[in-house]
C-alpha cells in the first residue's frame, strides 16, 4: 500500500502516522516520490493486512492524505498503477518515456579527448540525444583497461560543452556516484552491479537520473525490485535498460529477450531502453536488434559508436562506425513511423 501525503502535512504528523502503522503491525517507510511525500507499507505482524479497509479508513480519518493506492505486488513505487501514463525522464537534451524516444550513443570507454569529442559531434549530428562513455570500467580481467576515471569524466564534460549532449556514464561504487553526479547527467548502474544494494541506495539519494541495466541472469522481478531500491531512496527518475541475458546459446554475445519490452511496459511506469550492442556482441547484428527493439515498443536505445572500432580499447567488435550509426538512426526512424 502506498499512502500519498497531502502537500501540507508536516514531518511530525507523518512520523506520527508511521508510528501508528507500526503499532498496528504494519512496517512503513517514508520517502519522496516526485513532488510528494509518500509512505510505503508492507505486512509486519502476522494477521495484519496493509490493504485492510479498516486500516485505510482509520488513516483517512486521522490524517490528511491525498490518496491511498493498494498495490498487490512487492513492486510498489515502480508499479504501473502509480503512474498509469508512464514516467518521462529528462536530463538536459535527453528525454525518454511518455512518447519521447531517446538515443544514447558513444564509445564503450573514454580513451582520449579527441576520440570522445569527435564521437559526440558525429552522434549528435546523426540524431542522438545523449552521449555515453565509460570513465570507470568494470572488466572481467583485472589486467584489462579499467578506464581513465576522473580524467575520463573531465573529458566527457568537455564533450558535453562542445556538443550540447547530456552525458550518461557509469558509477561502480557509492563514492563514484557523487563523482559522476558532479560531471555527468545520468548515472549508469551496470549489469554486474544490478544487485549491489549499497550502490542502489546511493543512487536513490542522488539528484541525477539513473539508468539501471539488467544483469546477465537477473529475472524481470529481481530487476524491477532493484529499481525499487532507487525509488525508495527518493529518486523517481529511473530508466530500465535491457542489454541481453545469458542463455545456453553462444552464437551471439548474449540473448536479447525482446518480449521483456511489452512486459515491462505492462508492469511498470519506468521508461525502457535497449542496448543492442552488448546483446549482439558484433556490429552487423546491432542494426536488426535495434529495429526489433523499436518495433516492440522500446522508449530508446543505448548504442556503442567509435570513430575506428578496430582500434577501440574495449568492445570494438560490437561498436558501430559513424556511417553505420547514421544508417541505424534512419532505419529506426522508419520503423517508428510504421508502428505509429
Amino acid at each position: 500500500m502506498i499512502i500519498f501525503l497531502s502537500e501540507g502535512m508536516s514531518s511530525a504528523h507523518a512520523d506520527e502516522m508511521i508510528k501508528g502503522l507500526n503499532d498496528f503491525g504494519v512496517t512503513a517507510h517514508r520517502t519522496v516520490f516526485g513532488d510528494r511525500q509518500v509512505v510505503v507499507t508492507s505486512i509486519g505482524k502476522p494477521g495484519s493486512r496493509p490493504d485492510d479497509e479498516t486500516l485505510q479508513a482509520g488513516i483517512r480519518s486521522a490524517y490528511h492524505v491525498e490518496r491511498i493506492l493498494v498495490v498487490d505486488t512487492s513492486c510498489q513505487l515502480a508499479n504501473r498503477q502509480v503512474r498509469p501514463e508512464g514516467s518521462v525522464v529528462r536530463a538536459g537534451t535527453f528525454s525518454v518515456g511518455g512518447g519521447h524516444f531517446g538515443v544514447i550513443a558513444g564509445p564503450c570507454t573514454v580513451e582520449t579527448e579527441r576520440q570522445t569529442c569527435e564521437t559526440a559531434l558525429a552522434v549528435r549530428d546523426a540524431g542522438a540525444t545523449a552521449l555515453r562513455g565509460g570513465a570507470f570500467k568494470p572488466r572481467t580481467s583485472p589486467y584489462a583497461f579499467q578506464g581513465l576515471k576522473r580524467e575520463g569524466l573531465k573529458i566527457l564534460a568537455k564533450a558535453r560543452r562542445l556538443s550540447g549532449l547530456a552525458i550518461v556514464t557509469e558509477a561502480m561504487s557509492p563514492e563514484e556516484v557523487k563523482l559522476v553526479e558532479e560531471y555527468g547527467d545520468v548515472i549508469q548502474i551496470g549489469a554486474r552491479n544490478v544487485q549491489n544494494y549499497r550502490l542502489l541506495e546511493a543512487a536513490g539519494r542522488a539528484r541525477k537520473p539513473v539508468l539501471l541495466k539488467r544483469g546477465f541472469s537477473t529475472t524481470i522481478e529481481e530487476w524491477i525490485m532493484s529499481a525499487e531500491y532507487i525509488l525508495a531512496g527518493g529518486n523517481d527518475r529511473v530508466i530500465l535498460c535491457e542489454r541481453g541475458i545469458r542463455t545456453f546459446e553462444d552464437y551471439t554475445r548474449f540473448t536479447l529477450p525482446v518480449a521483456v519490452i511489452p512486459a515491462l511496459r505492462e508492469m511498470t511506469h519506468l521508461p525502457v531502453v535497449v542496448d543492442p550492442s552488448h546483446a549482439a556482441g558484433r556490429a552487423d547484428f546491432v542494426l536488426p536488434l535495434a529495429a526489433a527493439s523499436v518495433a516492440a515498443g522500446a522508449d530508446g536505445l543505448l548504442v556503442e559508436v567509435h570513430p575506428d572500432p578496430k582500434s577501440a580499447l574495449c568492445d570494438g567488435r560490437q561498436s558501430l562506425t559513424f556511417e553505420e550509426f547514421k544508417r541505424m538512426m534512419r532505419q529506426c526512424t522508419d520503423v517508428r513511423a510504421c508502428i505509429g
